[in-house]
């Protein structure tokens, strides 16, 4: 099996969202904001091979967006999806599997584009798009305060195409990757585990955004439940230090992966590493 991160870009977003209560004074220094009070982030996905599967774990932002939308999260950065795939040797066909964390725009963006015509494809044609039956449920029918993260073009041709298929908590898409749901964030969002040599790599999609957020109370404004994120965060956050599991970060946009530790004010950053570190 190998690893791969597959950097798709950076886009912006506010402090103050990204960190909820936690005070400017105290963010800060993890990502400096610009004047208008905007961080930079990453939108780093996963690539694994194993046998003759090819999983790819969410797919950025993509870039079927209006001007005016972009310019509110102003997307840049010289990567994009399809040019890491490339680097690394592989084209959008060879995908045989999509595993989206949930469908929040910076995460499935990439998984339809439009054609010349202006017509909806999906991008991988002989890939399972794999989501959760209940977050799928809630991104068809979003509340008021997630309806703008849910852009219903990014998702429903998967459906349409027949590419659609769900995981439930605890199942397998292949022998070394599983998924456990956590709903703070949103409704039943997939955490990929990936045993890998031993080690369990922990993809962290938006329970753990970046390295900054690991103690307890930096939770994000997005969460539509915070209290629910503050305890999921700090079961999985334990864990991490009991089984020495690995984080990777889709949106820190310094740090790709790293190892915690137990101090006295509890969890907190341990060993910043690369992918390729562990590997």
């Amino acid at each position: 099996m190998q690893l791969h991160s597959i950097d798709t870009g950076f886009f912006k977003l506010d402090g103050g969202a990204m960190f909820g209560v936690v005070p400017k004074k105290m963010w800060h220094k993890w990502n400096t904001p610009d004047v208008n009070n905007m961080c930079t982030w990453a939108m780093r996905c996963m690539l694994i091979e194993d046998g003759d599967r090819l999983v790819l774990i969410d797919t950025g932002i993509g870039d079927k967006q209006s001007e005016k939308f972009f310019s509110y999260f102003e997307p840049h950065g010289e990567d994009s999806l399809l040019e890491s795939l490339k680097n690394k040797g592989f084209h959008p066909d060879d995908i045989t599997d999509v595993l989206l964390t949930h469908l929040h725009f910076d995460h499935c963006g990439g998984a339809v584009y439009r054609d010349k015509e202006g017509m909806s494809r999906t991008q991988f044609k002989n890939a399972t798009y794999w989501s959760h039956e209940e977050h799928w449920k809630s991104a068809m029918e979003p509340n008021p305060r997630e309806k703008a993260s849910f852009l219903k073009e990014n998702f429903v041709p998967i459906e349409a195409n027949g590419q659609l298929k769900f995981l439930k908590d605890g199942e397998h898409l292949l022998d070394s990757l599983s998924v456990k749901t956590v709903s703070g964030h949103t409704e039943a969002m997939m955490i990929p585990h990936i045993d890998y040599k031993g080690k369990t790599i922990v993809y962290a999609a938006d329970l753990l955004p970046s390295a900054a957020h690991i103690p307890l109370p930096y939770v994000m404004a997005y969460d539509v439940q915070p209290l629910q994120t503050l305890k999921e965060k700090a079961s999985f956050l334990n864990t991490t230090v009991e089984q020495e599991q690995i984080l990777f970060f889709e949106h820190d946009p310094v740090n790709q992966c790293c190892t915690t530790q137990m101090t006295e004010k509890g969890v907190r950053l341990g060993e910043i590493l690369r992918l390729e570190d562990v590997l």
